[in-house]
């Protein structure tokens, strides 16, 4: 076993145009107020790992172009199509009028577990909130239901990109199995 070259890897990849006029997932985020330029850009390279339609950036969360997150990004800023909405309530509405189901990722008394998505949940709009506060009330009560990822340990809550990384993943591999 060896690893590939960097090289070898590039000859894997699509191109930043390529990638822009795939057939992409139907799957989009939606950062909800987050704070930090270093998540945004962590699930903007997720989103283009990924494949997923496209970013959707709320409120005071910071978008491109800018020197954080294209650093942190690795600029798949560049390579996944992304919209900026001056509200999350906004955002929701925009994928709601386009048949879209919204799911919240948080911690709720009735959230269903992250790998039970259904084939009858997609197109599918994944709502991460903001790093201290979560997603809002007034967020929530658009969403369609929750997920959540289990916690086994004796923290209660992951970092939103790690956690949006996952329910990405997650939501993908459970779409190619339909």
């Amino acid at each position: 076993m060896r690893k590939l070259s960097h090289q070898e890897l590039l000859n894997l990849r699509l191109t930043t145009e390529d990638a822009l006029n795939s057939n992409r997932h139907p799957i989009c985020i939606v950062l909800d107020n987050i704070r930090s330029s270093y998540n945004v850009g962590s699930v903007f390279r997720s989103s283009d790992s990924a494949l997923l339609s496209e970013v959707l950036l709320c409120g005071f969360t910071p978008a491109p172009p800018r020197k954080e997150v294209h650093k942190t990004a690795l600029g798949a800023d560049e390579s996944v199509p992304w919209r900026y909405f001056p509200t999350t309530v906004e955002a929701i509405e925009y994928k709601k009028s386009q048949r879209w189901k919204i799911v919240a990722l948080e911690l709720t008394q009735t959230a269903r577990n992250y790998s039970d998505l259904n084939k009858e949940d997609f197109p599918l709009c994944i709502v991460v909130g903001n790093e201290i506060s979560g997603i809002s009330d007034e967020v929530l009560e658009l969403c369609d239901f929750a997920i959540e990822i289990p916690m086994y340990g004796v923290k209660h809550s992951l970092n939103v990109s790690v956690s949006a990384g996952i329910a990405i993943y997650e939501a993908v591999r459970l779409w190619k199995s339909y």
